[in-house]
């Protein structure tokens, strides 16, 4: 096979890994920060914990693009659960 099927693979390997990290950092943090706001300080502590350990852990084990996209994923998360929540609207029609 020519060179460039296996350059163009690797590639989408690369792209399709950083992708798969900014997804589940950014579901993991929307977890985290949904369950942070209305928990007991127990759960609060673990839940900072646990999302900090994997972050170092990913940061050392990981290459540093999938770390960098982990990050900005839950990064992401963190400023969506900032923003304020929208009413909803009842726009059904009365009888």
């Amino acid at each position: 096979m020519p060179q460039i099927v296996f350059d163009i693979s690797a590639f989408l390997g690369i792209l399709l890994r950083a992708l798969g990290f900014l997804v589940f950092g950014f579901a993991i943090g929307h977890f985290v920060f949904d369950n942070f706001k209305d928990s007991e300080w127990q759960l609060k502590i673990a839940l900072a914990l646990g999302l900090f350990g994997l972050l170092i852990g990913l940061t050392d084990f990981a290459s540093p693009g999938s770390a960098g996209a982990f990050a900005l994923g839950a990064g992401g998360a963190y400023f969506m659960s900032m923003m304020p929540m929208s009413k909803p609207t009842d726009d059904t029609p009365k009888n």
